[in-house]
């Protein structure tokens, strides 16, 4: 009885977790480079006398699904997307480095190139700074050109090149803004075999139609559970009849 219990209880509680962790890759099925979630349980054995038939539901670990998301050609000169593996590098403001693959980039009122969110890009020499009056222009390689809307056509400069990196995935982890950190806090060294698709940009890898089936499994499993806490009480009533009526 207690097995039962308590598995149930906390299957209850944790599958309503991966409902929740489900309902996020759903909302963000449409959100520029999202990279989907997957939470993964197991049961242990309760630790302590007098508790051997206890086991606990627990959540093993959250896997982040690192596939490429459906590229998009938007034709605008500071939309990218990375081809293949590989992340862009941010400079966070206390710092540090992140990672992500959303590559739809502006500049900011003081010529910073940035993200839509406003994290700066970092270049292999520190923030890439644009200067006004001037078309942009990113190369496959990162490479940051600048070209004139005056005075000689066609002149164009390179004010440097986006950081771009391609460390192990294992080592990657998730923060709470959605962008993605080594899990040593150490930035990752440049990776000049990453390449950029200039004009594109990279989508969700979210599969709506898995995520909605997924869904609806969630939502069983969850009615199961409680199904059988139900049964665990009504046998506890009817054990306790019985003992009674011995009694």
């Amino acid at each position: 009885m207690d097995r039962l219990i308590y598995t149930a209880m906390t299957g209850a509680k944790h599958v309503f977790m991966q409902q929740a962790g489900n309902a996020n890759n759903l909302a963000n099925a449409s959100t520029i480079g999202f990279k989907a979630q997957e939470h993964r349980f197991r049961a242990v054995p309760v630790q302590g006398d007098g508790m051997p038939t206890r086991a606990f539901v627990v959540d093993a670990s959250v896997a982040d699904n690192f596939e490429t998301g459906p590229v998009m050609y938007t034709g605008r000169s500071l939309d990218v997307a990375v081809e293949g593996r590989g992340w862009i590098a941010l400079q966070m403001p206390d710092g540090s480095e992140a990672y992500t693959r959303a590559g739809s980039l502006d500049v900011n009122v003081n010529g910073l190139l940035q993200t839509k969110g406003g994290q700066t890009v970092a270049g292999d020499g520190g923030p890439l700074n644009i200067p006004p009056d001037n078309n942009i222009e990113i190369a496959p390689d990162g490479t940051v050109s600048v070209v004139p809307t005056f005075g000689t056509p066609n002149n164009a400069n390179a004010v440097g090149r986006i950081k771009l990196v391609n460390p192990p995935e294992a080592e990657l982890v998730r923060g709470e803004d959605g962008l993605f950190r080594l899990r040593s806090g150490q930035p990752a060294d440049a990776d000049q075999n990453v390449k950029l698709s200039p004009g594109t940009l990279e989508g969700s890898n979210v599969n709506v139609v898995d995520a909605m089936v997924n869904l609806i499994s969630l939502s069983r499993q969850f009615e199961m559970q409680i199904k059988m806490l139900q049964t665990a009480d009504t046998n506890a009533q009817i054990a306790d009849k019985v003992l009674s009526l011995n009694g």
